[in-house]
C-alpha cells in the first residue's frame, strides 16, 4: 500500500512539473502585444511635416439635426419623352427621373443622400418607358415629407414634364407590384393601312368604308391570355413569363391633324414585355395592308417562330395605370383616396394636347417616320426569315430599346385572367 502511495506522489510531482514547464515555455515565446498607435507615431515622425498633412480637420456641424417625418405617397405625372432616353435614371443621359429627382431636391422634398441613393425613400415607378416614349398618366411611389406642394415641384420641372397630383397611400404601397393593368395608346397616320399594291399620299389618304371594322377584327385576336414569345426578344415558348393577358385592344375613330388623318390604337393589358406593343401594332398593319395573311398572326401566337419587326416608337404613350384592387380595399376606408385621378383629368387632357400629341403630329408631318418605316422596313420584311438561332433578324435585336415595361420577373399572376379577376 505504501508503494502505491509513493508512486501516486511521484506521478503528481511529474504532472506539476510538466504543467510548470508548459507555462514557462508559453511565457518565453509569447510576443509583446501589438501597439498600432506607437507604430503610427513612429511613421508620422519620419515625415517632414510630422504627419500634419495626413488628416483634414474634422468639420463640426453647427446646425442641430432635425428628423423629418415622411409618409408614402403616389405621384401622378405626365411627360413628353421625345428628347429623353427613357423614364429610368441613366448616368450621363437625359432621363425623366433625373429631372424629377432634381426638382424634388430643389423643392426640399428629398435630401442629397436620397438624391444619390433614391432607394432610401422607397422610390418605384409603375412602368418603365424607354427612349422617345411619352406618358400621360405615369405613377410613381415615394416617401416624402407630410407637407407636399405640387406647384413647388412644377416650378423646378421643364415644361414637358408635369406633376398633376400627389396622394397618400398605405405604408407598404408599391406602384409597380400593386398595379393591376396598364393602358397604352399608339397614334399613327392612317396611310399606314393603305394596301400594299397601291400608292398613297399621306396628306390625301383617308380610310375606306369598313376599314375600322376590319382593323378591330384583327385587333380582337389579341384579347385574352396569349403566348407572346414572338413579340419580344430572347424568350422561348415554354417560358411562363411570355403569357400575358390582354383586356382590350381597339382602334378609335380617325381624326384630322394638320391635314393628315390619324387614328389611335388603345390597348389595355395586365403587363407588357419589351417591344410587345410595337410588334403587335406592326403585325396588325401588315395584315390590314395585305402584306401577310391573318394566319401569320395565328402562327405568331403559337409555338412556331415568326420574325416580327417593330413599329416606330414615336406614337407610343402610357395612357393610364390601373389600381382596381387597391381602390376596392383602401379607397373607401376614410383614410386613403382612390387612385383614379378624375379631379385632374382636364389638366391631363390639356397636357396631352399641348405637349404629347403635337410632338407626334409635327414629327409625322415633317419627318414622316411611319412612311419611311413602311417603305424601308415593313414592305421588304420576311416574317418567316429567321437567323440560325431562331431569334429573328439581328438588327431588331441590337437596336435601341424604345418600348414600354420590362418583363415582370416571371410573375405567376400574369399567366391567367382568372387569377387577375378582370372581366
Amino acid at each position: 500500500m505504501l508503494k502505491f502511495s509513493n508512486l501516486f506522489k511521484n506521478l503528481k510531482a511529474i504532472t506539476y512539473t510538466a504543467s510548470e514547464m508548459s507555462t514557462n515555455a508559453a511565457m518565453i515565446i509569447k510576443k509583446p502585444k501589438y501597439d498600432g498607435r506607437t507604430k503610427k507615431r513612429k511613421w508620422e515622425d519620419r515625415r517632414s511635416d510630422k504627419g500634419a498633412g495626413l488628416y483634414s480637420e474634422k468639420k463640426i456641424c453647427e446646425e442641430p439635426f432635425v428628423r423629418i417625418k415622411r409618409r408614402k405617397y403616389v405621384m401622378l405625372l405626365g411627360y413628353s419623352g421625345v428628347n429623353y432616353f427613357g423614364m429610368q435614371r441613366n448616368p450621363s443621359m437625359p432621363t425623366i427621373e433625373e429631372d424629377l429627382f432634381n426638382a424634388l431636391l430643389k423643392a426640399d422634398l428629398i435630401t442629397q443622400e436620397a438624391f444619390d441613393q433614391i432607394q432610401t425613400v422607397q422610390f418605384q415607378r409603375a412602368a418603365r418607358t424607354d427612349k422617345g416614349v411619352s406618358a400621360a398618366r405615369q405613377v410613381v411611389s415615394i416617401k416624402l415629407p407630410e407637407e407636399v406642394s405640387v406647384a413647388k415641384i412644377n416650378e423646378f420641372l421643364p415644361d414637358q414634364i408635369r406633376v398633376f397630383g400627389v396622394k397618400r397611400v398605405t405604408k407598404g404601397f408599391n406602384s409597380k407590384s400593386q398595379c393591376d393593368a396598364r393602358t397604352y395608346t399608339y397614334m399613327m397616320p392612317t396611310v399606314a393601312f393603305a394596301k400594299c399594291d397601291t400608292e398613297a399620299d399621306q396628306e390625301t389618304f383617308r380610310l375606306w368604308e369598313g376599314a375600322l371594322s376590319e382593323i378591330n377584327d384583327v385587333l380582337s385576336n389579341f384579347k385574352g391570355t396569349k403566348n407572346f414569345h414572338n413579340f419580344t426578344c430572347k424568350k422561348q415558348y415554354q417560358d411562363p413569363s411570355v403569357k400575358r393577358y390582354i383586356v382590350s385592344f381597339e382602334c378609335e375613330s380617325p381624326i384630322i391633324r394638320k391635314g393628315v388623318e390619324f387614328v389611335v390604337l388603345k390597348v389595355k393589358g395586365q403587363s407588357f414585355m419589351l417591344h410587345q406593343i410595337r410588334k403587335m401594332v406592326s403585325i396588325v398593319i401588315a395584315i390590314v395592308k395585305g402584306c401577310i395573311p391573318l394566319t401569320t398572326l395565328s402562327k405568331a401566337l403559337s409555338e412556331e417562330k415568326v420574325n416580327i419587326p417593330r413599329a416606330p416608337g414615336l406614337g407610343l404613350v402610357l395612357d393610364f395605370v390601373h389600381y382596381d384592387n387597391y381602390n376596392y380595399r383602401y379607397g373607401t376606408d376614410g383614410i386613403h383616396e382612390v387612385l383614379e385621378w378624375k379631379e385632374v383629368e382636364s389638366d391631363v387632357d390639356d397636357f396631352k394636347e399641348k405637349y404629347i400629341y403635337p410632338t407626334i403630329v409635327d414629327t409625322e408631318t415633317s419627318e414622316k417616320p411611319m412612311l419611311l418605316w413602311l417603305s424601308e422596313r415593313l414592305t421588304r420584311h420576311r416574317f418567316d426569315q429567321l437567323d440560325d438561332d431562331g431569334k429573328g433578324s439581328g438588327d431588331e435585336e441590337n437596336s435601341d430599346d424604345d418600348e414600354d415595361t420590362k418583363d415582370e420577373k416571371n410573375d405567376p399572376k400574369s399567366v391567367t385572367e382568372t387569377d387577375r379577376g378582370i372581366v
